[in-house]
């Protein structure tokens, strides 16, 4: 007879049978609420924490990772509890899913290398697993060579043990040898690895031979394979709705020498999309592979995803566990900066590219950046025309040509003003009355206290002295802690600062403006982009808004405009 306690075990490992099979970048439709809700009812801190873990894991999946690290967590804290090593293992694996963003690398290095320590006490493969390959990702990130070597070869002893870590040692392998120009050994590698996928029953592993086969060609300019595995991702990331992959299908379609295929998925990947993607595992592979694609065309998503890829500048792609390598940030933002007209600038970030691909022994990328110069004059298209201008009947003309009419926004005349004052910031408050006075109220509160503010600042100065120090000892874990830190609190400032570092009241006038002007804004480009794509997307990279407006299109976007009757 069965009691609810036994009900609960069954119930909890049938989830945890089923969060085994989730792919990775698909939604999890009812696996998330079916963990939450064993989580929910579970009390005992070794199924709370294999239940914690696999919901943070399902989160990061399916590309919610904001939702996974408290999970994760108290996963780490009930297993510790526990004392079970395995399942601690378990937790930490879940805990660095949840901590896969580009800002997260000090953090990541950190625990990988807990997990190391723990795995290597445990008689379980899949923990000694898990860890290789999380210090192989952190090695792989920190472009550390000799680390590559032994998590690799660490892989592979473990691969004669467990077909499952069989397969994982070989895409490994291939992602290597790819790395290295050994490509010729890649029809071997894929053949063994889609037969130890075979065997393990991976749920996923097909998208990893699908890749491998198409990076392959891309390499080795097979443009008919191309071809075939970019309408394959491109099918993938439309019916999932992921733009990781539809950034990797257009740069497989820049292989398969499509430029229209490129463009009509950069015209889903404009500057809006790219500007909301969440800083996550994806975010790097996903920038860098629009990037790569539009400085093909020479599209202008190419301006906003340089400018979101340039905090990131001298940092390797690779994407989830490291089965491909995607090059180094400063290849495509030497190729950037000369697009927009900074040669200076792109030969600085091409000879450090050249050094960080010769170092690594990279040859199929240096070879390619080689036989790239930025020249000092820059060839820019001709100008395009657009139309933005009311009509005598109260309707608008916005596009190109005679312009198509549409019906008149508050946001189109704060767009009019300014696209008639170019590089010029307009206060947003001056938008909003339309030009006229207005009595200006105190805030009624703000968004940090000036006591949070001043701690924040005070952090902000001793943590100036904690990276020069760093910077001494050559200390790269601190260096990334501290200025993963660093760029948090700047955040939290600038978010709650207005002009001259003013803390930004929450129900002032001004701050009441900031927020009517960026919306009626941002609602008359979603206007004007149904009747003109091609003008909806510069607007949205060039227009800026908050306390002031501007509009400031990027170097070498020559726009002439009718703004008149």
């Amino acid at each position: 007879m069965s009691t609810p306690d036994t009900e609960l075990a069954a119930r909890t490992r049938a989830v945890l049978d089923a969060a085994a099979g989730h792919v990775f970048g698909t939604e999890p439709g009812r696996l998330a609420a079916e963990l939450h809700d064993v989580l929910v009812r579970t009390t005992d801190d070794g199924d709370r924490a294999r239940v914690a873990a696999a919901l943070a894991r399902c989160w990061v999946y399916g590309g919610h990772a904001e939702r996974a690290a408290e999970l994760a967590d108290e996963a780490v804290a009930r297993a510790e509890r526990s004392g079970d090593p395995e399942l601690v293992a378990d937790s930490l694996d879940a805990r660095l899913a949840a901590h896969w963003g580009p800002d997260e690398l000090g953090l990541r290095t950190e625990v990988a290398a807990r997990l190391e320590e723990v795995a290597a006490h445990v008689l379980d493969p899949a923990a000694r697993l898990r860890a290789h390959l999380w210090e192989l990702h952190v090695a792989c990130e920190r472009l550390h060579v000799p680390g590559m070597h032994r998590h690799l070869r660490a892989l592979e002893q473990l691969g004669g043990e467990w077909p499952r870590a069989r397969f994982f040692a070989l895409t490994r392998r291939w992602m290597y040898d790819a790395l290295t120009g050994h490509v010729e050994r890649a029809p071997e590698v894929i053949a063994a690895a889609e037969g130890a996928a075979a065997d393990s029953g991976l749920a996923d592993g097909w998208m990893v031979l699908r890749a491998m086969r198409g990076y392959t060609a891309l390499l080795t300019d097979d443009l008919d394979t191309c071809a075939a595995v970019a309408e394959q991702m491109e099918r993938f990331a439309r019916s999932e709705g992921v733009p990781a992959v539809a950034a990797e299908a257009a740069w497989v379609w820049v292989g398969a020498r499509r430029p229209d295929r490129v463009r009509s998925l950069l015209g889903e990947l404009d500057g809006a999309v790219l500007q909301g993607l969440t800083r996550d595992v994806n975010f790097l592979l996903t920038v860098q592979c629009a990037l790569e694609a539009a400085l093909y065309v020479e599209h202008d998503v190419a301006a906003a995803a340089a400018g979101l890829l340039t905090p990131y500048e001298g940092r390797a792609v690779f994407n989830a566990g490291s089965t491909n390598f995607h090059g180094v940030t400063d290849d495509t933002l030497a190729r950037a900066a000369a697009l927009t007209g900074d040669p200076v600038r792109a030969a600085a970030l091409r000879d450090r590219a050249l050094t960080t691909y010769e170092r690594i022994g990279a040859p199929w990328w240096h070879a390619r950046l080689r036989a790239w110069q930025p020249t000092t004059t820059v060839s820019h298209p001709a100008a395009r025309s657009f139309r933005f201008h009311p009509t005598s009947d109260g309707l608008w003309l916005v596009g190109q040509g005679a312009g198509r009419p549409v019906r008149e926004l508050r946001g189109m005349g704060y767009l009019h003003r300014l696209l008639t004052h170019p590089e010029v910031p307009v206060p947003a408050i001056e938008l909003a009355s339309g030009g006229r006075g207005t009595v200006v109220q105190p805030p009624a509160d703000t968004v940090i206290d000036r006591q949070a503010a001043t701690a924040y600042r005070t952090r902000l100065s001793s943590i100036d002295e904690e990276l020069d120090e760093a910077q001494r000892w050559a200390d790269l874990g601190r260096l990334d802690r501290l200025s993963a830190e660093r760029r948090a609190l700047l955040d939290e400032l600038a978010a709650a600062s207005g002009l001259g570092g003013r803390l930004r009241g929450t129900g002032s006038t001004r701050e009441r403006a900031r927020v009517a002007a960026t919306k009626a804004i941002a609602t008359a480009i979603d206007r004007v982009a149904h009747v003109d794509d091609e003008l909806g997307r510069h607007l949205r990279a060039a227009v800026r808004t908050g306390s002031d407006c501007s509009y400031s299109p990027a170097r070498g976007d020559r726009v002439a405009w009718v703004l008149s009757e």
